[in-house]
């Protein structure tokens, strides 16, 4: 066992899903999900959640765990990931985190007490109240004037996110990104941090040829199931990546070929925003797939460094 936790990040469709999995084998390890969409049940095509053959008998955790109708935060995910790490650590094996949001692998990687975050039960009912008689986008606009980033990075149906964004702001002066930046480093366990990463262009192939498999493989046919079971664009589940724009195409709104192109955008543009999140940390180990002869040589270099 290696007594201290993996984890490997990367933007998507760069390759995290193969290496975990093959880390897993070599180092009696088990893998923990950080990947906010792969956590809810149902939702496999869109989120490229492994499928079993794909797992290969190595125990996932926090994949298809989570009800879709459900409110999930990063605190809830940092109180069962967490739980999961020791479970593993205590049955003598290595825990490998893999995935690529951020705020997930923030949360295992810092001290970060959501119970003491700021809070301000009334200012956010005031808001809550406001919302019910103006509406969402009332109070997403709110947000424009004083966090413009938060803006737009947050859809205006996700009315608990808005709200969360002006309490924080309320309270501490401060941006939901800037709340807590100075985080300490996790004194629960040891860690590793490793990044994968591809040539751009590169990576944006993939990512395209992705998006083509996932409509091969019926990820239409999987959210028109997803809204008969009563979700719509209102729910957070439904607001990731190949989701949220496949539910205007089926409401007659664009074409299908408009949908397509949107997703691959949107995906690249989520993988450049990957990045730049990742590049933030300042104890990543790099490892770009194109500087390497072969995928096992560079599974055997990550290896290498695992184990020092």
């Amino acid at each position: 066992m290696i007594n201290k936790v993996v984890i490997l990040v990367g933007p998507t469709a760069v390759g995290k899903t193969d290496i975990s999995i093959d880390l897993a084998k070599a180092l009696d390890g088990e893998i923990i999900s950080s990947d906010s969409m792969q956590i809810y049940k149902h939702f496999d095509i869109g989120s490229a959640k492994p499928t079993l053959e794909e797992m290969d008998g190595i125990p996932h955790y926090l994949i298809d765990e989570i009800d879709p109708f459900a409110n999930y935060s990063v605190s809830d995910y940092q109180k069962k990931a967490k739980g999961y790490i020791k479970d593993i650590f205590e049955k003598g094996k290595t825990p490998i985190v893999t995935g690529g949001t951020g705020l997930y692998v923030n949360s295992l990687m810092y001290d970060m007490d959501f119970s003491k975050s700021a809070s301000d039960p009334a200012y956010r009912e005031s808001l809550e109240k406001l919302a019910e008689e103006q509406g969402n986008r009332y109070i997403h606009e709110l947000l424009k004037d004083v966090d413009e980033k938060s803006y737009n990075k947050i859809h205006f149906n996700n009315l608990r996110k808005v709200i969360r964004a002006l309490e924080v702001l309320h309270v501490t002066g401060q941006t939901i990104d800037d709340f807590g930046s100075d985080l300490t480093k996790t004194k629960d366990y040891d860690y590793v941090l490793i990044g994968l990463t591809r040539n751009r262009k590169r990576l944006y192939v993939r990512i395209n040829k992705r998006v083509e498999i996932m409509m091969e493989n019926g990820l239409l046919e999987e959210v028109e199931n997803l809204k008969n079971m009563g979700l719509s664009a209102s729910n957070t589940s439904m607001q990731g990546i190949g989701y949220k724009e496949v539910v205007p195409y089926l409401n007659g709104q664009y074409d299908k070929e408009t949908m397509i192109s949107m997703i691959k955008q949107n995906s690249r543009r989520y993988a450049k925003r990957q990045m730049t999140w990742f590049r933030r940390y300042d104890d990543i180990h790099w490892f770009d797939y194109d500087q390497y002869a072969s995928y096992d040589d560079m599974k055997a270099e990550i290896i290498r460094l695992i184990q020092s």
